[in-house]
Formats: structure tokens, C-alpha cells, sequence
């Protein structure tokens, strides 16, 4: 019943799951090209040192995260040899890490690049990082249309301390049915390869391709591919056709009824007194709030799952707790589990269903779900 001895409130992380998606993956992209997990903010809220022995048990050897701490949690989790992408600028007064823990980098000018070479010249080795080209994405990158981004690479190169890796890039809409842009942008990934080619210049893998792009856009996936939503079982968007690849979601909200109490008609339950009992109600609390990930602005449309029957929240989601009308679920009893996201017999909650009543995306829905609760991990 009590799933963690903290809390009766849980994320319940499928890990037979997550092997069956990145099993797909690696069949969908084919033999031969590299992948590189993105595990970032914890996995998507999934757990990200968990995720990454999964994925690496199916040869997953490179994974790629946001910030630095992100990336030395995994090397003191026992990731030693494997590659690690830090896919942000990291300023000059922070790449002591970089240095110290081994990781790949992506820079953009060679200011960035020349300080990561003389800060790893100090300790006698070589880093391994790659550059960002913005190809329309507009956050981080060389102007690929810049005829000075060429000669900025030839610079890089010549470092003595900095090997290139490789070049990256990223889609901004290659979720969408139209894939006018997304177009667009690889030939802008391609048009500067060949000119750093050219140039006489070795770029061993090329990426660009995301979740969206591996599923739909085959031409982009070159020597390395970037998966990320996709990974935990969620598709990018409603736009991708979902028949590409065939995955499973990772992660289930759940929590247990911790109070049952009978209110007559006319009650009103939680701040703001926005729900009132329309007939004689049985309302079941559970220790979750908007501090554990379910958005604040759920409970107008909101349900959840009591022994696979749908019930209603019941007034406003408070900071930590949750009330719900049980009145039509039969034999609810004090401890029943509850899924908040998830399966239970017929009845589905997904990351997607949240994300739409609460107009935002499922990548932030599993992301706020992995901040607070306890992670439960299932096979």
C-alpha cells in the first residue's frame, strides 16, 4: 500500500519501460550512429542516474545534460568513462569542473574554447567538445551566415588542448506537422559543415536531431542523434505522427488516501470555496499538491483515478494536499491508492492530458513531478 516510508505520495518510475523506448530508438535510427541520451533535469523528472544505468545497459555510452552539476552527479554515480555534453555556455569562471570531471563542452566562440584549452593544458589532457551553430533556433550558436564563423572554427581547432567532436545544432519546430522550417535548418546545418569541410577541418559527428526529428525526419539524423521526450515514453507534440515509433510512458503519480470523511450537501471544500457538494459527498484527501508538480490551475478540470474509476478534485489543488469526491467510486477505504498520471485497469491519465488542460507542455508536467516526490523505481 505505503509505497515510501516518507511520504504516501509517490512517482512510480517504470524502468522495464524506459528500456522497451530506447530499445525502439536505437531500431528506429539504425545500426551504427551514435546516441546520445538527454538525461537533463534529472532525466525529465525520471531520475537521472537510474535512467542512465538503464540506457546504458543497451549501449547508450553518451549522455548529454544542462548544467554541471547535472553531469558531476552522473560521474560520482560511477559514470567514469562515459561521455558527458554539457549543452550550455559554461562562462570562463566556471570550467574548472569541465576540466576536473572530464566533459564535453559546447562552445561557440574561441575566447570559451582557448580557456577551456589552457585550463586543461594546467592538467595535462585533452577536452573533448563540440561546436554550437544556430541554425534557427536562436538560443545558443554560431551565426552559420557569418563569414567570420568559419575562420572562428580554425581557430577553435588549433587549440592544442580542444578537440573538436563534433558539430551541433538544434530544431525549433520539428514537432510540427509543417516541416518548412525544420527544413530550412538542416540546410543551414549542412551549407556550414561543408564550408567547415572545406576548410580542411574534421567534424567526426554531426547533430542535430531530436525526439520529433528521429521519429519523423530521417535525414537529419547523421553520425548522432539527441533523444529526449521520447525516451520516457512521451511523444513531442499532437503534431508527430505517433505511428513512427511505438513507445511507453515511464512515469506514474500516485498517492495513497490518507482521509475519508462524509459532508453534507452544501459543503464547500478548500481556498476559495470554488467547490461546493451538490448532494450528501464522500471527499478523500491525499498528501499532494502543486508543490509536488500538479499544477495549481488543474483542479477546474482535473481527475484522478480511485480503483480504476475516475473521480473529480474536489476545490483547489492546495500547496501539498488534495481533496477528491469519492462519492461515486465504490469501496473506497482510507489508504486506496490513488493515480494522479498513470493507468489503473481501463482508466488513463497521461502527461499529455495534464499538459493540455493546464495549456503547457508534458515535458514540464514529468519535470515538475520529479522535483519533491519520492521516486519508486519498478520493473
Amino acid at each position: 500500500m505505503y509505497k515510501d516510508a516518507m511520504r504516501a505520495a509517490w512517482a512510480e518510475i517504470n524502468l522495464s519501460n524506459l528500456d522497451y523506448n530506447i530499445k525502439k530508438i536505437k531500431e528506429k535510427v539504425g545500426p551504427g550512429r551514435k546516441i546520445t541520451a538527454a538525461i537533463k533535469a534529472d532525466a525529465y523528472g525520471h531520475g537521472a542516474v537510474k535512467a542512465a544505468e538503464i540506457l546504458r545497459a543497451n549501449g547508450v555510452n553518451s549522455f548529454a545534460v544542462a548544467t554541471l552539476s547535472e553531469a558531476v552527479r552522473l560521474r560520482n554515480s560511477g559514470f567514469i568513462l562515459e561521455e558527458i555534453l554539457v549543452q550550455t555556455i559554461t562562462p570562463e569562471p566556471l570550467i574548472d569542473p569541465i576540466i576536473e570531471h572530464r566533459l564535453s563542452p559546447f562552445v561557440c566562440t574561441y575566447e570559451n574554447a582557448e580557456a577551456i584549452s589552457k585550463a586543461a593544458a594546467k592538467e595535462g589532457i585533452i577536452i573533448h567538445g563540440y561546436i554550437a551553430v544556430d541554425t534557427g533556433m536562436g538560443r545558443i550558436g554560431l551565426n552559420p551566415n557569418d563569414s567570420t564563423s568559419v575562420d572562428e572554427v580554425k581557430m577553435i581547432a588549433g587549440l592544442p588542448n580542444f578537440k573538436i567532436e563534433g558539430l551541433v545544432s538544434h530544431f525549433a519546430t520539428a514537432d510540427h506537422a509543417d516541416k518548412t522550417f525544420s527544413a530550412f535548418q538542416e540546410q543551414q546545418f549542412m551549407v556550414f559543415y561543408k564550408k567547415l569541410i572545406k576548410a580542411d577541418l574534421k567534424i567526426p559527428f554531426r547533430s542535430i536531431a531530436n525526439s520529433a526529428a528521429i521519429m519523423e525526419i530521417g535525414s537529419s539524423h547523421f553520425e548522432m542523434v539527441r533523444p529526449g521526450i521520447v525516451l520516457y515514453g512521451i511523444y513531442p507534440s499532437d503534431e508527430v505522427d505517433r505511428e513512427q515509433i511505438d513507445i511507453k510512458p515511464v512515469m506514474s503519480i500516485k498517492a495513497n488516501i490518507v482521509q475519508l470523511k462524509k459532508v453534507p450537501v452544501g459543503t464547500s471544500i478548500s481556498y476559495g470555496r470554488k467547490f461546493t457538494a451538490q448532494r450528501n459527498s464522500i471527499i478523500a484527501t491525499i498528501p499532494l499538491g502543486y508543490g509536488d508538480g500538479l499544477p495549481r490551475r488543474y483542479a477546474h478540470k482535473g481527475k484522478v483515478i480511485v480503483n480504476g474509476v475516475f473521480a473529480p478534485i474536489a476545490g483547489t489543488i492546495c500547496m501539498d494536499q488534495l481533496m477528491i469526491d469519492v462519492t461515486s467510486v465504490p469501496y473506497v477505504r482510507l489508504g486506496d491508492e490513488v493515480t494522479i498520471m498513470g493507468k489503473d485497469g481501463m482508466a488513463e491519465i497521461t502527461a499529455d492530458d495534464i499538459a493540455r488542460i493546464t495549456d503547457t507542455i508534458p515535458y514540464e508536467v514529468t519535470t515538475d513531478f520529479g522535483l519533491r516526490l519520492p521516486k519508486v523505481f519498478t520493473y
